[in-house]
């Protein structure tokens, strides 16, 4: 495994680990957006965080404006359906 390689599975690897402790108090966000999906309630998932890694997998459920107003890091699921938290942004964010 090459430096790089390593240092990502560190960073997946904390990310997953804040993801699981944030869980019990952010859920209701996952649950309200996987909602808004079934519903197909486009205003709801309009006011969702725009912050997402593709590449990865990941959309933040939070809501838009949660990093100032909720001072809370980008928060969702991975494609694996395990939580996971991140903060910041990258490239591969719309």
């Amino acid at each position: 495994m090459t430096a790089g390689e390593q240092a990502r599975a560190q960073v997946e690897a904390a990310e997953t680990e804040f993801g699981r402790e944030l869980r019990a108090r952010l859920q209701p966000f996952q649950d309200r957006h996987d909602q808004a999906v079934r519903d197909g309630n486009a205003a709801r998932l309009t006011g969702t965080c725009p912050g997402k890694h593709g590449c990865w997998g990941r959309t933040c459920v939070l809501p838009d404006g949660h990093e100032t107003s909720m001072e809370e890091p980008h928060w969702g699921r991975t494609s694996e359906g395990l939580p996971i938290a991140w903060v910041g942004s990258a490239p591969d964010d719309w």
